[in-house]
């Protein structure tokens, strides 16, 4: 028990930056929200208005959650809770494979079986160090919401909602990392799997049913399948029912056990699943950058087209289906004619539209990973045995950017063409559904530049790239979601790429703005060039 103990400690050593950034930036989120709701909203009149526009609205129910009730917390955990949950589970994902299947694969953990440790010594640490992540992280919720002035019980409840998610998604990593061969893929399929509950949660929202007088809205069964939807049923702030989060506990605690079981059974270095080994001989364009960087890159895209193709898809099937269901009450019916003037068929683009969003955030995400491959590259030794070949940086950075906007394209047309199949196949579009398309790709301009901002970060501080690039994309997704929500200055919002790419369907493309954010991305690229041609190769 004592070498346990000593892991965790260890572990806790070498995540001492990164962790209190994750619980600090997800705290500062909820007190945040909390504190601009009550400013914001500070009326019941204004609170009650906000909410009914929500519950007419699948598109919102969908990105933020349900609304229940019209007190200043309830508001805010409609607000703001599914997207911290989201930020929990991204946290745990990341955490518990950067200590098991990472550290298996860089050879540390062969390292540590040279002393006398149980075979899954590392993991239970990995789990208790997880688990006190969570305990911690929902302490520190629960603090900034009473320091924003919302009643104790329910800022408790609230953060033990997120912390349960969290735990969740801690053993769910765990059994990502026994089953998978490489913490690349083993952090690919745990943070898609965090997508993949935010999306179902937000399908089951999307179809719940609004009560009669439009302040709260009862999900669907599919909210039932994802931890978020169960953390959001406590509802804090209206009325604590912690007994629903039984279930995504009892989960994390059979996830955890099942990974603990899995590892004991396994060699270091093993996996449930091989990996495979590849050619003798590289096929057509492996002996070129380009060639390289799309086979290594090649898995990870795949991975970002489904994901956009499926949440294309549940666009384009599902925004007929709330549709009928937000005309199926009368007054959201009479509440969506006063705010849709196009009807049904209005309200159809107002959901597709809020759900190619996200799948430009998708893409931005996509060309960011494939620029941090650089990273990964140089850190591991790779990229010095590269160069050393008649080579040069520049062609090496040029070809993984074409890579990463080859990515950032590839996910914004599997959006576009699924949303526009799904659209077709329910029979709602007025004629083929094609413009869906270029309704996805006019988020490319908005994505690149978070490319060329993870350029140039590779290019002038490496050792801090990966923590920069997700750091900027995830203040732009703040910005441009919450900014409005937080009262920030209009300037401050505009820093957000995301506030520039329009809403197509809904607007129309706007060639100015598309225009601004190219040259940017171009500028950004052309300064990342001219930094790395100035360092060394960095470890």
């Amino acid at each position: 028990m004592s070498g346990v103990l000593r892991l965790v400690l260890f572990q806790a050593r070498r995540d001492r930056v990164t962790l209190p950034i994750w619980i600090a930036g997800i705290a500062l989120l909820g007190f945040a929200t909390s504190t601009a709701v009550a400013t914001q909203f500070a009326d019941e009149a204004s609170r009650a208005a906000i909410v009914q526009l929500a519950a007419s609205n699948p598109a919102f129910l969908f990105l933020r959650g349900l609304p229940a009730g019209t007190g200043v917390g309830a508001v805010v955990f409609f607000q703001g809770y599914a997207f911290t949950a989201v930020l929990a589970g991204l946290m745990s994902t990341f955490l518990v494979v950067r200590h098991t299947r990472a550290d298996e694969e860089l050879g540390r953990a062969e390292l540590l079986g040279a002393v006398p440790l149980p075979r899954a010594a590392s993991l239970t640490a990995t789990l208790v160090l997880g688990t006190a992540a969570n305990l911690i992280l929902a302490v520190c919720v629960a603090t900034g919401f009473i320091a924003a002035g919302l009643p104790a019980g329910g800022s408790v409840a609230a953060g033990a909602a997120v912390g349960v998610v969290g735990l969740f998604f801690v053993g769910l990593a765990a059994v990502a990392a026994q089953v998978l061969p490489t913490g690349r893929s083993a952090n690919g399929v745990a943070a898609g799997l965090v997508g993949a509950a935010y999306l179902i949660r937000g399908v089951g929202d999307a179809l719940g049913t609004a009560s009669a007088d439009l302040l709260s809205v009862v999900s669907a069964w599919p909210s039932l399948l994802s931890p978020i939807g169960w953390g959001q049923r406590v509802q804090p702030f209206t009325g604590p029912d912690l007994s629903a989060l039984l279930v995504p506990l009892a989960a994390a605690v059979a996830l955890g056990a099942l990974a603990v079981v899995s590892r004991r059974r396994r060699d270091v270095g093993s996996s449930l699943l091989s990996q495979g080994n590849g050619r003798e001989r590289a096929g057509m364009g492996g002996g070129t950058l380009v060639g390289l960087a799309w086979r290594l890159q090649r898995s990870a895209i795949a991975g970002w087209c489904i994901a956009a193709a499926v949440l294309g898809a549940m666009a384009g099937a599902l925004g007929p289906l709330v549709s009928d269901a937000v005309a199926s009450v009368p007054a959201m019916r009479d509440l969506l004619a006063r705010l849709v003037p196009e009807g049904q068929s209005g309200l159809v683009d107002v959901f597709v539209t809020a759900l190619l969003g996200i799948a430009g955030v998708f893409a931005a995400a996509a060309g960011v990973q494939a620029v941090l491959r650089l990273r990964a590259e140089e850190a591991e030794g790779r990229a010095e045995l590269l160069l050393s070949v008649p080579a040069s940086r520049l062609q090496w950075l040029a070809a993984n950017l074409l890579a990463a906007t080859a990515s950032a394209a590839l996910v914004a047309v599997a959006a576009g063409v699924a949303a526009a199949v799904g659209l077709g196949l329910s029979g709602s579009a007025d004629g083929p559904a094609w413009h869906l398309i270029p309704a996805a790709l006019a988020h490319l301009p908005a994505a690149l530049v978070f490319v060329a901002v993870a350029a140039l970060a590779f290019a002038l501080i490496p050792r801090l790239s990966i923590m920069v690039s997700w750091g900027v994309l995830a203040a732009g997704l703040v910005l441009g979601e919450f900014g409005e929500l937080f009262g920030l200055p209009v300037w401050l919002q505009d820093a957000s790429p995301f506030r520039h790419s329009p809403a197509m369907p809904v607007e129309s493309f706007n060639q100015a703005g598309a225009a601004g954010l190219l040259a940017v991305a171009a500028a950004g690229a052309v300064l990342a060039a001219l930094s790395l041609r100035r360092r060394d190769v960095a470890a």
